[in-house]
């Protein structure tokens, strides 16, 4: 049996009771891995123009891509160079450029007068790819839809109500990001990393297609393993943010994208992160604490903890960890 299952949200969704059970224990055992492969409703040809814009404006030329770079965001919305992320346990930055956007929250709203720098404008290069500014807010909300409802999947996993995730989850600053992936000349036998191994900060992370083989998965016993999901079936990892909240029960999902010379060529993946409101406080559940599992984090506000992230991965501006 595969490490990373298949499981089928639409089962627990419209299925009785001992279908939504069996949804639960599969994702609950595969989750061990921090990785789970699911289906979905989100359109194909939605995926395919959404592709197909962003390898266009990839495509562009480095002095247009950086018209759509927004200074002082900290790659939380806008065009973002190669050679500037890094993982956070290493010092050599990632081969990778990508492109970042969400959802705007009206103005007046609490949340964005108390963590303005957590809702920016967003930046998208609707000039230079008409129509592109349409078909990646569908591609966001329909992805973060999905996102939502899995969440009930854990929720009832870790013992709460398959609501607990939903208020938390309302006006997150969830972020979908582009990533080009460019082609690399590599000898017969010999693999290049693109993305350094790394957890994702957030609740949980979704991948509804890749053009390309290259996401890798790290194993209870530090092994590696592709993962491949199947025909029509979304990737959903799991970040620290959840870890915390789970007090480790649902690990983080660690992860590296690595070239693979037996399909040379550049890679073009969108991922969306699914974060809770910045002003949550993650602390472990209850249900998540036992005498065999102490607690093992203290709470701390979720806006804290991404700030602490985003310097670790270099991408706080005026304070680089790693000078590129």
């Amino acid at each position: 049996m595969s490490d990373i299952l298949d499981v089928d949200l639409l089962a627990f969704e419209n299925g009785g009771k001992a279908a939504r059970a069996g949804v639960v224990d599969g994702v609950m055992q595969s989750l061990k891995t921090g990785f789970v492969y699911t289906s979905h409703d989100v359109g194909e040809d939605l995926l395919d123009s959404a592709y197909g814009m962003l390898e266009e404006f990839f495509a562009l030329t480095i002095d247009e891509k950086n018209l759509s770079a927004a200074p002082g965001t900290q790659g939380q919305t806008g065009y973002t160079g190669l050679l500037v992320e890094t993982a956070a346990v290493n010092d050599l930055p990632d081969w990778k450029e990508m492109l970042n956007w969400g959802r705007e929250i009206p103005e007046g709203h609490p949340l964005r007068r108390k963590y303005a720098n957590r809702y920016p404008k967003r930046v998208l290069p609707e000039q230079q790819v008409p129509g592109i500014t349409a078909v990646l807010e569908e591609f966001h909300d329909k992805v973060l839809e999905i996102q939502r409802r899995f969440l009930r999947i854990i929720a009832v996993g870790i013992g709460c109500h398959e609501t607990f995730f939903d208020k938390m989850t309302d006006y997150g600053t969830a972020l979908t990001r582009a990533i080009h992936y460019p082609a690399m000349e590599m000898a017969p036998g010999e693999a290049h990393v693109w993305a350094g191994e790394h957890a994702d900060i957030n609740l949980i992370t979704a991948l509804p297609r890749a053009s390309a083989r290259g996401l890798q998965v790290q194993l209870e016993d530090n092994s590696w393993v592709d993962a491949v999901p199947p025909s029509g079936a979304m990737i959903i990892n799991t970040g620290i943010m959840l870890e915390h909240i789970t007090n480790g029960v649902v690990p983080s999902g660690w992860h590296r994208v690595v070239a693979d010379p037996a399909q040379p060529g550049d890679r073009y993946s969108v991922v969306q992160f699914c974060h809770p409101t910045p002003w949550t406080i993650l602390a472990a559940v209850p249900s998540c604490i036992s005498i065999k599992n102490p607690q093992r984090f203290a709470a701390i506000e979720a806006a804290d903890r991404l700030d602490e992230v985003l310097y670790q991965i270099n991408l706080v501006e005026d304070g680089r960890r790693v000078e590129g």
